[in-house]
């Protein structure tokens, strides 16, 4: 990604264009671990009553940030604010969205649960964790939001699932084991991305079964472990 002479939208990743697609219209966004504010200034470039704030978490990318919206002259839309996670937005802000992608499942939740009292206007989020997106799914299945769309994006080689949920009342678990893993929605679409990738991980499970079993002092617990989702996976690809 980068940007081109003042006002025209920045190119994104074919990730992140996916993740914008997901992005009300008019909206108040908080873009959390924001990656040179490209999504904010996309976001605002094309939706005039669009306002953003971008957070970061280190000096050098919040910098970078900075530049890159004196660039699009969007100083009066899109706001760069230096801070942990959800810290940086309080109710007044009354931010609608938000979106954290590129991290960590385990950073993305830590930064949820940190910041949980920060979402009491945001009525959807958006979440693109690099691994482990299972981890992401429980994490709204237990909370005040349910899955209502999701996307599997393959990219430079590496695969990306984003997590779109929207905030709900009255709501209870509902997710099976099998749909916290592949995704209610993803497994209901069963893409050729989505093939793909779970081909990919059956592979690399069984190389890290087989080298378990071989261990000097194999551990049961961790073979039952790999197995049983072996046995989720192959499920999933053969029907």
């Amino acid at each position: 990604m980068y940007w081109r002479k003042s006002m025209e939208v920045p190119i994104l990743s074919k990730r992140l264009m996916k993740i914008a697609t997901y992005i009300p219209k008019s909206p108040i966004l908080a873009d959390i671990g924001s990656d040179h504010a490209y999504l904010p200034c996309y976001i605002c470039l094309k939706d005039k009553e669009a306002k953003a704030i971008a957070g970061e978490v280190r000096i050098g990318p919040y910098e970078r940030a900075v530049q890159t919206v004196r660039n699009y002259q969007l100083e009066n839309k899109v706001e760069i604010r230096l801070g942990n996670g959800l810290e940086i937005i309080s109710e007044k802000d009354q931010v609608c969205t938000v979106t954290i992608a590129g991290m960590g499942a385990s950073l993305i939740e830590k930064i949820l649960n940190e910041g949980k009292n920060k979402l009491k206007t945001v009525s959807r989020v958006i979440l693109q964790p690099n691994t482990n997106s299972e981890k992401i799914r429980e994490w709204v299945d237990n909370e005040t939001y349910r899955i209502i769309d999701e996307a599997i994006i393959e990219e430079n080689g590496q695969f990306y699932e984003i997590i779109v949920a929207n905030k709900v009342d009255n709501c209870k678990n509902s997710l099976s084991i099998k749909e916290r893993l592949f995704g209610p929605i993803l497994l209901e679409q069963k893409s050729d991305v989505f093939k793909r990738k779970w081909e990919r991980e059956r592979h690399k499970l069984t190389t890290v079964l087989n080298n378990v079993k071989n261990a000097k002092e194999p551990d049961a617990n961790k073979i039952q472990q790999l197995r049983r989702k072996l046995d989720l996976i192959e499920e999933v690809l053969s029907k």
